[in-house]
């Protein structure tokens, strides 16, 4: 089965840059419409700008994913546009712990599980009506293979990525004989520009996270986006409530 899509129009959610962007960039080079959702406009704008430099058609929508009506604006742009909604990444996320679970504050608990948990929840509320409506549709959303297991100092973003998947396989047995499939995708560690500010404070932790995969290396955004893909299509049609990883082998330790 190849990588083909029934429909015409996806929406990703934090693609202004990295994982996002390199997803709206794939969808966009299938053939797909794509809706580009981020806070950052003038990034989220460039997303744009470079899928209608290949010849695609995007639409930039700014989005606030833990604010309600953020989100439903989102859908209703999205709507107005394009008429419908066939695949959505629910891809925004935030990391911003430093320390062990003792040291964390009630403001980083907030933040990260306002956008990773909140966010993610908020977004399918409103895409699961319309694709009902449809009668339709594919969901994937972004979880982390930290929501697989333990990830020391990074106590709460691992929770939030065990909520992710909860309500990933939670939607998808709610929603599998309406022709709704919803999964998530399992990062490691990615070449993001996030991961590069990191190393490039210390250079240790780029050997480190090499370490952490078998395959001696960290993982590439278009490789997570390859997965979004095949998560949508066509081809993983018999596939839904799964939690993917893509992590070099990390996870198979």
């Amino acid at each position: 089965m190849s990588m083909t899509f029934s429909g015409q129009v996806a929406l990703v959610t934090g693609a202004a840059a990295g994982i996002g962007r390199a997803t709206a960039l794939a969808f966009a080079a299938e053939g797909l419409k794509v809706v580009v959702a981020d806070l950052d406009v003038a990034a989220g704008e460039g997303t744009v700008e470079l899928i209608r430099a290949a010849g695609g058609e995007a639409l930039f929508v700014r989005c606030n994913v833990t604010q309600e009506a953020d989100v439903r604006n989102l859908m209703e742009q999205a709507v107005s546009a394009y008429g419908r909604v066939d695949y959505a990444f629910n891809n925004a996320g935030i990391e911003i712990e430093k320390g062990k679970l003792a040291d964390g504050t009630l403001d980083e608990f907030d933040a990260i599980m306002g956008v990773n948990v909140k966010g993610v929840w908020l977004c399918m509320k409103y895409q699961l009506p319309l694709m009902l409506a449809q009668g339709a549709g594919a969901i994937v959303n972004t979880a982390s293979v930290a929501g697989l297991g333990a990830a020391p100092k990074m106590s709460i973003y691992a929770a939030s990525k065990h909520a992710v998947i909860g309500l990933t396989k939670s939607a998808a047995i709610e929603y599998a004989k309406k022709k709704i499939r919803v999964n998530a995708v399992c990062p490691a560690v990615i070449d993001t520009d996030m991961f590069r500010r990191a190393y490039e404070a210390d250079p240790k932790k780029a050997e480190f996270a090499a370490a952490m995969h078998p395959v001696g290396r960290i993982g590439k955004v278009e490789e997570i986006a390859s997965a979004v893909l095949y998560l949508c299509s066509d081809g993983a049609a018999f596939t839904t409530g799964h939690a993917l990883a893509v992590d070099g082998g990390a996870t198979a330790i």
